[in-house]
């Protein structure tokens, strides 16, 4: 026997680290001669040859051990000479196989001298299941990081889930094990089976797997992410020539399974999707999608927030090119599309990350750091190389692969921050002695140079509800380097204030105009994200108070004050047409409410504000700028107007924004205009076709040179009940207003009409004639 008893028992009983050093061809010397002895591990073997090419015997093998072990001398053979295996099996088959252990590894010094330093971005392209061709035999190249497993096999429908028939290659150096398993196609089922050091087995999701089975099964797929033929080079050129800081972005965040269900209360799929959320979208004028995190999560009811497989996308609607078309198709549209990643935690699923190796390889060892109180999940190790190249080539992944535009990162907050959500004593201080996890803040940095170098024009928004500086500031200017940052701050005081009743606004008007007193602190986005519509808050209207009709003029007001308000948008699904319940991922969003005129209003209503939105570079060029806002006055608290001025690059880019926040209708309101002249009034959510009360000023103001509010000139304004007005210059040459004046389609209920209207009088200076203010106006009257 030329191999050794311990090695043989080491394979047969699955406990040998290093495989290839017994199993497959070797070369040794006897008598001055060198013979190759090919050596196999089958157990379920009756009988075994050795075969070349055409299927040549070259020898009969011989059992080394009644378990399967057979050893083969084939001479003189060369042992780079390629060859096959004839089995006669016990069951009576008989078939030809390629011998696993004849191939070489596939990963180079290079690789593993990336792998080992953290620097290989495109690290899912040598680790996980890859459809290869060596020697013009096809077949599948696995490789995992496990440093600390005692043995690695790959296991599948393919052999039985028998860890001991595929053991792995081990690079010592860095715990990396690979290994080419010939004849296994696109769509088979896989994991790997670690026997742990201390002890035990555990089977193993692959952290980079592709795809996976359909939830509750836990499988990973073989897949070939080269299978897909794209069409969208032309909007992914235009992304990388685009600054996103002066472009709109009116962001539609929504959860795929609920958006809209298909009959059975089924979810729609990748494909179905992409026809239907297309088409909507731009109707609605939204910029931007905003998914929900679609990585493969194993409990639905966490919306994908617990991530297991990092690199798969859920396949409970389709597979990954049923993503990538729905993608392609959003690009053709021209719709940008955002992906919800979470790089702050990871669940504790035995198949998934957690002790992955039977250490805590991805995460801390010390629940202090490793274990996140409020949502029983694991914490990263930001600190360790792998761990780091793991989470940013993942980033990469999503934005090359799939060609998604940005990233919204989950929890950044939970991230910066070791004492987030502990009491004293339950977290470890970092090496200063203070609580900012330095080891996510350099990861944090790194991430967002590397994304914006890798993908030009792709964005980064950081979820982080904190005062921590410089969130969306570059790194080399001490930032952390993200696109934007949420707006968590303006969020809770907006939606506070429209919470009270209007009687009570008046003492919250802060909540109203704070946020523009840090405005220009960071690049910020306004959500009103789904974390407002779960959890018993009620649905956006809901919270709204008044009847049916100050319900849905306050909604449409929210929405006039939100476009107006400097920052990028992003808005729930749902709240564009008053959603009534609250959110509920088991089943579709009400659409039937668009059966009723009143909602049908407030559709209509956020659709005309983006054609406004779009169509304005007021609204947009300048959100980061002090530049781009002005208040005319928001210290009429008692009567809660607010108006205020957008700016745009070119200095006749100006809108002007009347906001009256109370259901009384002022007739006689004096509000100051930065130029005199004829303004037209292109926008009021009062309009009767949005479900209003058709308070406004017949389409235009004709203003007179008197200042007011710290303005050149001013005109007495009609302004409507829980409204929000827009008004645009008439310039000599005359521009068409972005939309008409919408027709009066509806009139408000009888029974819930808006309060008589009464006059301001206090802040009323004398208004002059009619026939005189026509005569100012070049003798034109008012239409």
């Amino acid at each position: 026997m030329s191999v050794h008893p311990d090695a043989i028992r080491a394979i047969v009983e699955s406990r040998h680290g290093q495989p290839f050093t017994v199993l497959g061809p070797h070369v040794e010397e006897a008598g001055g001669k060198k013979k190759t002895l090919v050596r196999v591990f089958l157990p379920d073997a009756k009988r075994l040859w050795v075969v070349d090419e055409k299927e040549k015997e070259l020898a009969e093998a011989s059992k080394l051990h009644k378990d399967g072990f057979w050893e083969a001398d084939l001479g003189e053979r060369a042992a780079d000479a390629p060859y096959r295996l004839k089995v006669e099996a016990w069951s009576g088959a008989a078939f030809v196989t390629d011998d696993p252990y004849s191939f070489p590894g596939l990963l180079t010094d290079f690789d593993l001298h990336l792998l080992r330093e953290g620097s290989h971005f495109n690290i899912w392209e040598k680790l996980g299941a890859h459809l290869v061709e060596i020697r013009k035999v096809k077949g599948v190249h696995f490789a995992v990081w496990a440093p600390n497993a005692q043995r690695v096999s790959v296991v599948g429908d393919f052999n039985g889930w028998d860890g001991r028939r595929h053991p792995m290659r081990k690079h010592e150096g860095n715990g990396i094990w690979e290994l080419f398993v010939p004849g296994l196609k696109e769509g088979d089922k896989y994991k790997y089976e670690l026997k742990l050091a201390g002890g035990g087995i555990s089977l193993k999701a692959d952290p980079y797997a592709f795809a996976v089975e359909l939830p509750p099964q836990t499988a990973s797929c073989v897949h070939n992410l080269a299978g897909f033929e794209w069409s969208d080079q032309a909007w992914l050129d235009q992304r990388a020539k685009s600054n996103f800081l002066e472009e709109p972005m009116s962001v539609y965040e929504m959860h795929f399974g609920s958006w809209r269900r298909a009959e059975g209360n089924r979810s729609l799929s990748y494909r179905e999707m992409a026809v239907q959320l297309a088409e909507y979208l731009k109707e609605m004028g939204f910029t931007h999608i905003e998914l929900m995190p679609v990585t493969e999560h194993p409990f639905y009811g966490s919306w994908g927030y617990q991530t297991v497989n990092f690199f798969a996308p859920t396949s409970r609607y389709g597979n990954p090119h049923d993503l990538k078309f729905f993608i392609d198709a959003m690009h053709r549209a021209g719709i940008g599309v955002i992906l919800d990643w979470v790089p702050a935690h990871f669940p504790s699923d035995a198949y998934g990350l957690a002790n992955f190796d039977g250490t805590c390889l991805y995460e801390h060892a010390d629940p202090r750091m490793g274990k996140h109180p409020d949502w029983g999940t694991l914490v990263f190790n930001y600190g360790r190389t792998e761990v780091f190249n793991f989470l940013t080539s993942n980033a990469l992944f999503w934005l090359k692969e799939y060609h998604f535009d940005g990233l919204r990162v989950d929890a950044v907050a939970s991230m910066l921050y070791l004492d987030y959500s502990r009491k004293a004593g339950q977290w470890i201080p970092n090496r200063f002695g203070g609580k900012e996890n330095l080891e996510a803040i350099e990861f944090l940095k790194h991430l967002n140079v590397l994304v914006h170098r890798e993908t030009p024009g792709v964005v980064t928004i950081a979820e982080e509800s904190t005062a921590f500086p410089g969130v969306s500031r570059p790194t080399y200017l001490g930032g952390l380097g993200f696109s934007l940052k949420w707006n968590m701050g303006w969020m809770h005081d907006v939606l506070e204030y429209f919470s009270k009743d209007p009687i009570y606004r008046k003492w919250s008007a802060n909540k109203l105009t704070f946020s523009m007193l840090y405005q220009y602190t960071e690049n910020f986005c306004l959500a009103i994200s789904h974390d407002e519509v779960v959890h018993g808050k009620g649905s956006l209207i809901g919270k709204l108070p008044g009847d049916d009709w100050q319900k849905r003029a306050n909604l449409r007001a929210l929405w006039g004050y939100m476009i107006g308000h400097p920052g990028k948008k992003l808005n729930f699904m749902g709240g564009e047409f008053g959603q009534s319940r609250e959110w509920n991922h088991d089943s579709s969003l009400d659409w039937h409410l668009l059966q009723y005129e009143s909602h049908r209003g407030v559709q209509q209503w956020v659709k005309d504000l983006h054609k406004l939105y779009k169509s304005e570079p007021a609204l947009w060029q300048q959100d980061f700028r002090p530049e781009g806002f002005r208040w005319i006055d928001c210290n009429d608290a008692d009567s809660s107007i607010y108006s205020f001025i957008r700016f745009g690059h070119d200095p006749e880019e100006k809108l002007v924004f009347v906001c009256n926040f109370t259901p009384v209708p002022r007739l006689n309101y004096r509000v100051g205009f930065p130029e005199d002249g004829v303004w037209e009034e292109v926008l009021n959510s009062d309009a009767a076709a949005y479900g209003g009360s058709n308070v406004g000023n017949y389409g235009a103001v004709y203003t007179e040179p008197a200042a007011w509010q710290g303005q050149p000139a001013s005109a007495h304004l009609k302004i409507p009940p829980l409204g929000v007005m827009v008004f645009k210059k008439r310039r000599e040459k005359k521009v068409e207003a972005p939309m008409p004046q919408p027709a009066p389609a509806l009139e408000a209920p009888k029974a819930e009409a808006a309060p008589k209207a009464v006059e301001t009088k206090a802040e009323q200076p004398k208004a002059d004639p009619p026939a005189k203010a026509a005569a100012k106006n070049g003798g034109k009257k008012k239409k």
